[in-house]
């Protein structure tokens, strides 16, 4: 479970500060799919680098199953990013002259899994993606969309608890996107991971459970699944 409260952050100082946050609050369970979402400018981005650990927090807490991060010294919410989270971003970030085996075992070196581990992980992630052919190939040769699925193969690598996606198809066309985005929607399940993802895409934010939705770094509005009463019908 995901707990952030009374979230503040502000840039700069005096005369030249500028508050990109404004006392955010939210709760999210854990194996769900959420959608944030706002124009460019609204502070979507900022809230998954400080939910993350990627940046720092001026005021209020963010617990994540019960850890809190903002507590945490720098090489603790490293560790903890590390071995709990995943990134998949717009740009692909992957090393276009290796292998699509070298790309994705990256996490698992940093990680310091035990190199009898290694290759049959990075199996288990290709295959979750549909590249399994493509384990000794070039990264630099596939086509967009597989070079996106490959980003996804080495962020689910690990089996993270947490998958953060911003804008995770902005750099590809509708078809591949959709592609994109159901591959990303089918880890949630097999993972139970929870999903988030960062987006002005209102059609792609309507298939999340819950959506965040952000103006001038404050929650506008907050749509949560509806809630139904089993009714068990009793027969004389």
């Amino acid at each position: 479970m995901i707990e952030v409260k009374n979230l503040t952050k502000v840039y700069g100082k005096k005369d030249s500060a500028f508050t990109a946050l404004s006392n955010i609050n939210f709760t999210i369970p854990e194996g769900s799919t959420v959608a944030i979402i706002g124009k460019s400018g609204s502070g979507k981005s900022t809230l998954m680098h400080v939910m993350s650990g990627l940046d720092r927090l001026t005021s209020g807490s963010v617990m994540i199953n019960g850890t809190e991060i903002a507590k945490m010294k720098q090489k603790a919410v490293d560790k903890f990013r590390a071995s709990e989270m995943s990134f998949i971003f717009q740009a692909f970030f992957i090393e276009a002259n290796q292998t699509c085996l070298q790309n994705v075992m990256l996490p698992l070196e940093i990680a310091r899994v035990p190199r009898r581990k290694r290759k049959s992980m990075v199996k288990e992630a290709l295959a979750a993606v549909d590249l399994s052919e493509k384990i000794n190939q070039k990264a630099g040769k596939l086509s967009g969309g597989q070079k996106q699925r490959l980003a996804i193969a080495r962020s689910i690598v690990n089996k993270p608890k947490l998958i953060f996606a911003d804008e995770p198809t902005g750099n590809l066309d509708s078809s591949t996107g959709s592609l994109i985005i159901k591959k990303l929607f089918e880890l949630n399940k097999t993972l139970g991971a929870t999903l988030i993802v960062v987006t002005h895409d209102e059609d792609l934010a309507k298939l999340c459970q819950y959506q965040i939705i952000l103006k001038d770094g404050k929650i506008v509005k907050k749509i949560s699944p509806k809630k139904f009463t089993s009714v068990r019908k009793v027969t004389k």
